[in-house]
């Protein structure tokens, strides 16, 4: 009779666990990867994941995770060890055996009540906050939630204002200058150059709702990305989900990444305290040194050192709104971005 053909091989961590019941331990020693390549994950889809290896950047490779990761979330943009097949042909799987350590982590909440984190995406340094300035009209609540979500992060914002051949940006521009945004303003066929110089060397990801144009404008950074483009509808002001998963792409001549996110409804803000946002703000944190013990900062506390502040013409007056608009955004239902 046949020898029966092993499932898994010696470069698997499968191979060395425990055997089911009354059997022995094969072994305690686990493999330790250090020669496994590495990879990027660009894109998830119903737990198959495309990588694209850092010693072969031009090839794709589907993978799988390693059962012993459990339930151990791997998400676009993650660092990967990765063992198998990684030639990227036709039918060829490989594994995922480790994540490396994530720099940073974007998340959200389906609401503000809701303990369930979602990762948006891993080792991102910069968040570009795309939304029109009509058709659909502006939704500051939903640029606010996401500044506060890119603070905590520790991710750069963007604010990438599209459309702007409809009406004027200066109005929303002047509503985030306080707080020193930095901002480029966009138009349908126009110049992306303004915003290439943003994206230069960066690994970017595009947040924003459905229709405001972020599919157009990975489209044109990246020619060859055939992200498909949707409409607004009419009545009601909404767009309709082009990009229905996370993809990474390279920027031309390796300048840098990209990432397209599905439009997104609802941000919640659950996994972000309240307190910790004034940490990004270095200049108004000096100033709440003296704030009595539980000061949060808002509009309403008494004897705030941000008032004091800005009574000994220490603080810019719009620039403390500006945040403590931030601090409210959390008490606005998600569901109402």
């Amino acid at each position: 009779m046949a020898k029966a053909q092993r499932r898994y091989g010696t470069e698997d961590v499968e191979h060395y666990d425990r055997p089911r019941r009354r059997t022995r331990p094969r072994t305690k020693d686990r493999p330790s990867y250090d020669d496994a390549d590495l990879g990027r994950v660009i894109t998830v889809d119903r737990g198959r994941f495309t990588l694209v290896m850092d010693d072969v950047p031009d090839v794709e490779v589907w993978a799988v995770k390693a059962r012993p990761l459990g339930r151990k979330g791997v998400v676009v943009g993650d660092r990967v060890k990765v063992v198998g097949d990684t030639s990227g042909a036709e039918g060829a799987l490989a594994r995922i055996v480790e994540v490396e350590p994530r720099e940073t982590v974007l998340r959200r909440t389906a609401d503000d009540d809701d303990p369930v984190e979602r990762v948006v995406v891993a080792n991102a340094d910069q968040l570009v906050i795309v939304t029109a300035i009509a058709d659909p009209e502006p939704r500051t609540g939903f640029i606010d939630r996401a500044l506060v979500a890119a603070y905590e992060a520790g991710i750069d914002p963007l604010l990438c204002i599209t459309k702007a051949d409809l009406a004027d940006p200066e109005t929303l521009v002047s509503t985030y200058r306080s707080l020193g945004v930095p901002w480029v303003v966009t138009q349908r066929g126009g110049d992306m150059t303004a915003l290439r110089d943003k994206l230069d060397g960066r690994t970017s990801v595009l947040l924003g709702h459905s229709g405001v144009g972020k599919s157009t404008l990975v489209n044109a950074i990246v020619p060859d990305a055939g992200r498909e483009v949707g409409h607004v509808n009419a009545v009601t002001g909404r767009g309709r989900h082009t990009s229905t998963s996370a993809l990474m792409l390279p920027l031309p001549d390796d300048a840098g990444w990209i990432v397209d996110t599905p439009g997104i409804r609802t941000f919640g803000l659950a996994h972000v305290e309240p307190e910790r946002l004034i940490v990004s703000f270095p200049d108004l944190e000096e100033a709440t040194a003296e704030c009595p013990r539980g000061c949060t900062h808002a509009a309403d506390e008494p004897e705030c050192g941000l008032d004091a502040a800005i009574e000994a013409g220490s603080l810019d007056p719009e620039r403390v709104a500006s945040f403590r608009r931030l601090l409210e955004a959390r008490s606005v239902p998600a569901y109402a971005l």
